[in-house]
């Protein structure tokens, strides 16, 4: 066990789970549809309770939080960056946000178990990892209730048809 190693997993994760809060979060806000509210909600609730898991953690661990955390996390997820995308964001096109951004995540979970982690550490990631999972199915159940995402470009303006 790489203790350099632990403590950078670690913290990944905690940026992931905190770019997914902000991101569910900001779903939260621009949901339209009172049938999903519940699962984006959840989801912004899961991210808090993960990122103060794996904080506690490190301090357990007798690491501290990292400061000057990296955008890798926020890249993921188009939805941080209002100007991203740039027209309105129907329920389709917000819940296939939500469903890249859990992909992303996954793969960072997926990552973090192949390092040799503590066994509290391994135990607290393998149980947010089924919690990931299980709030991004809803979402992809959800996503594959609404028709395809249309979106026209007139004189370099995106538009909605």
């Amino acid at each position: 066990m790489n203790p350099e190693a632990v403590v950078a997993t670690l913290n990944d994760l905690i940026e992931t789970s905190q770019a997914g809060e902000t991101g569910f979060a900001m779903a939260v806000k621009d949901n339209r549809e009172p049938g999903i509210a519940e699962v984006l909600k959840d989801g912004e609730e899961s991210c808090h309770a993960a990122t103060i898991e794996l904080q506690n953690e490190l301090r357990l661990l007798g690491a501290v939080r990292r400061d000057g955390a990296t955008a890798n996390a926020a890249v993921f997820r188009g939805w941080i960056s209002p100007r991203t995308v740039p027209v309105a964001r129907d329920t389709k096109l917000l819940l296939e946000e939500c469903e890249r951004g859990e992909d992303y995540a996954q793969s960072r979970y997926e990552r973090a178990m192949k390092v040799g982690l503590p066994e509290s550490a391994r135990a607290i990631v393998e149980s947010q990892y089924k919690r990931l999972v299980g709030i991004q199915g809803r979402v992809r159940l959800l996503r594959n209730r609404y028709p395809a995402t249309e979106i026209r470009t007139t004189f370099g303006r995106p538009e909605r048809s």
